[in-house]
């Protein structure tokens, strides 16, 4: 079912934004309504925040010290969303792009991007100013299977646990001692205002982030012609171009919340730079490609970086991943 509305959104017929319920998701939807309210002069009221709860915020709740890969993947924070989106329940979902898998159930579309923002990880810690500082030894807390890897290849004294939940659960975990720091993204504590709790930005160079770190991606069902235009103004282009380069990277590689996988493509002019990273898990091995290309070739950009790096690769280089 479509949702037909008869010219605009309104209080009798508003428009709906699925998403999940953790504040760093409702802000994302509440910046996409603003967003909406702005580009079609609306009141709030025009719109409705749909909050759904999806299978891995159960499973969180219940094992938040279990990997994210145990549990079934990225999937997981979005199939019942989408369901609803297919089922007419809601006419939008918002989602942050590192967490979407690279391809979308058939009758749905992601063509709409928010203005990136700061695409770095963060270092949180209440005791030291950076990863340098860190005491050979020292517990890091982290969920990410890159970032994991990453530090493990950096830095393969120190000890990794799990460590899930929203800030505030993981800010206490630090204050118990259960690690000495853990990494953020700067995007979503920017989103909520708690970027002083950000050590520090962690530029590339040092940790290349997540494909589509700091994007909001806002997915529609296909044929709805109605929401598609109204969309259109919020959608940024140069964001689109580089999301298109980085999820070609990953879907040439398969990529998943299993595979340490980092990638970030920049626009230079009528250029974009792709910067490209496969790492084992335990950080024994990390191999590194980038390129430049023109902007209209950017998927071709990502899909050439991942080949590169997959000729690299030794044969068992992804053996342990499922």
């Amino acid at each position: 079912m479509t949702q037909v509305f008869a010219d605009m959104p309104s209080a009798q017929s508003p428009l709906k934004i699925g998403t999940r319920g953790s504040p760093l998701a409702l802000a994302q939807a509440h910046e996409t309504r603003n967003r909406l309210m702005a580009a079609h002069g609306l009141p709030i009221e025009a719109f409705e925040v749909v909050v759904i709860k999806t299978t891995g915020d159960d499973r969180a709740l219940i094992a938040a010290d279990v990997a994210l890969k145990t549990l079934g993947g990225k999937g997981l924070f979005t199939k019942e969303i989408e369901e609803a989106l297919l089922e007419g329940r809601i006419d939008i979902a918002v989602h942050s792009m590192k967490d979407m898998p690279v391809a979308q159930p058939d009758g749905l579309v992601l063509d709409c991007y928010l203005p990136r923002e700061d695409v770095r990880d963060a270092f949180v810690s209440l005791e030291c100013d950076g990863i340098v500082d860190l005491a050979d030894g020292a517990v890091v807390g982290s969920s990410s299977l890159r970032r994991r890897a990453q530090l493990a290849h950096r830095r393969p004294d120190l000890k990794m646990v799990e460590f899930r939940g929203n800030v505030q659960t993981r800010m206490q975990k630090l204050q118990d001692g259960v690690a000495q720091a853990t990494f953020l993204a700067m995007a979503g504590l920017n989103r909520l205002g708690m970027d002083h709790l950000a050590r520090g930005a962690i530029e590339p160079e040092e940790m290349l982030p997540a494909v589509a770190q700091g994007a909001i991606g806002i997915e529609r069902r296909s044929d709805d012609s109605v929401v598609a235009a109204l969309l259109v103004p919020l959608h940024h282009g140069p964001t689109g171009d580089r999301l298109a380069c980085e999820r070609a990277f990953l879907a040439r590689l398969d990529g998943s919340c299993q595979t340490p996988i980092a990638g970030l493509a920049i626009l230079q002019g009528d250029q974009i730079w792709m910067r490209g990273q496969i790492l084992r898990p335990d950080g024994s091995e990390a191999l590194f490609d980038e390129g430049h290309a023109p902007v209209a070739q950017a998927s071709a950009l990502g899909e050439a970086i991942a080949e590169r790096l997959l000729a690299r690769a030794s044969d068992d280089f992804f053996d342990w991943r499922d």
